[in-house]
């Protein structure tokens, strides 16, 4: 055999098996890019859903501490700030229609009661109201479930209020109307600190106190002024005084679930089951301490850790009692970010789940307590990112009926209830 026929049999067969190879190889890398385009488009399919859900749904927040920052910082929501969880910007990015804008007085520094607390409530009904007077075109005020719809289909963002904390009533059943009259539609007994008629989950005195007979008849003027009753923060004697006091649904602006997180912010089973039997709503705030188990815990050691820090900043700050609390909430927010876990949406929507499981869809919302906290969820940084949470329910099974009735829905139905004169 000639040399170069010999080589041609040795060549051919191996660029043969060459070429299988190569075209095998191709087929493969094809393959998998086909694959890992078609996973892309349906993770972007995914989440263009869960947005167009997500705005189709008129999404309300009940509880947001941006009216401390519309005071102390003479802010303008219009624009997009720079740190802080809420402007007009952002919740137009993240879908929200509707904002109850907390009325909060701090009792240790405007005291439970007077004209110093009622000042400082007074000033941030002016400020809220101003929104709407500044900037016509982008915020109305609403004062019922009807006004929402109407704002939210007009493409503007309804702002609304209610009372943190009884304590700018000063003690005279009177008060509750005049703060009605000024547009607040819900109110609580009490923050963290008990006022003499109603108990505080966040004080001794809280142990044993309900409400007294002026907190019930607080209630009963509630009831017929078609002002919500909110127990969050409220010690759970208050509860089921409460429970047992009023006529109407009742709600629980921020509050979680105590199964998950046992916490005394947080609502009992028991609880939730007779806030249900009432009609009435419980809305899970984003605050890691009452969302994530043993967190809390975690949170009161770095708190002693970073004690001296917070102080120097406290001493530095120039300005009055509220800008010294900003420098030392400044502080926290920082060394929360660095020193304690991370928390998801995911533990959020566990609490969601737990409600859900427990009295049915019509019970749960959304009350993020946002501005008014120094950690937030890794992806719930701020009202813009309120999607995420629409996109983990999907993830769960949860219908778009479902979500429409946990972002807004469930908080019409008990606005037109209670207003029912």
């Amino acid at each position: 055999m000639k040399p170069r026929t010999q080589l041609l049999r040795i060549l051919i067969p191996a660029a043969f098996v060459s070429l299988c190879l190569c075209s095998a190889n191709c087929r493969m890398t094809q393959t998998s890019e086909t694959q890992n385009v078609n996973t892309s488009r349906a993770s972007s399919s995914a989440d263009v859903d869960a947005l167009s859900i997500h705005r189709r749904a008129i999404a309300i927040d009940m509880h947001a501490d941006t009216t401390q920052r519309l005071v102390d910082e003479n802010l303008d929501l219009s624009n997009r700030l720079a740190d802080g969880h809420l402007d007009a910007v952002r919740m137009k990015e993240g879908g929200l229609d509707a904002q109850f804008f907390s009325i909060w007085v701090e009792p240790q520094l405007y005291g439970t009661g007077g004209a110093s607390a009622t000042r400082r409530a007074d000033v941030q009904i002016e400020a809220v109201r101003a929104l709407a007077e500044k900037h016509p075109d982008t915020w109305e005020m609403a004062l019922s479930a009807a006004d929402i719809r109407r704002i939210s289909a007009e493409g503007k963002l309804a702002a609304l209020m209610g009372l943190e904390g009884g304590y700018a009533i000063d003690e005279k059943l009177e008060n509750v109307e005049r703060y009605y009259k000024l547009g607040v539609r819900y109110m609580s007994g009490a923050w963290s600190v008990s006022t003499s008629w109603a108990g505080s989950s966040g004080d001794e005195a809280g142990r044993t106190l309900g409400l007294s007979d002026f907190g019930k008849q607080v209630i009963r003027e509630m009831n017929r002024l078609g002002m919500m009753i909110d127990v969050s923060h409220l010690s759970d004697k208050a509860f089921w005084d409460i429970v047992n006091t009023s006529t109407k649904p009742v709600i629980a602006t921020h509050s979680n679930a105590r199964a998950i997180a046992d916490v005394p912010r947080n609502l009992d089973d028991e609880m939730i089951r007779a806030l249900a039997a009432k009609g009435g709503v419980v809305c899970v705030l984003f605050y890691p301490a009452f969302v994530e188990p043993g967190w809390d815990e975690k949170k009161k050691q770095v708190d002693t850790e970073i004690s001296s820090l917070v102080q120097q900043a406290s001493d530095r700050e120039p300005g009055d009692v509220a800008h010294k609390k900003m420098a030392r909430d400044r502080v926290r927010i920082v060394e929360y970010a660095k020193r304690l876990p991370p928390v998801t949406v995911a533990r959020v929507v566990d609490h969601i789940d737990h409600i859900v499981k427990l009295v049915g869809i019509d019970h749960v919302g959304v009350g993020s307590d946002f501005d008014g906290i120094q950690a937030v969820p890794s992806d719930l940084s701020s009202v813009a990112d309120l999607p995420n949470l629409t996109k983990e329910l999907l993830k769960r099974g949860y219908t778009e009926q479902d979500i429409d009735k946990i972002l807004g829905g469930n908080i019409l139905r008990v606005m037109e209830e209670v207003e029912k004169k």
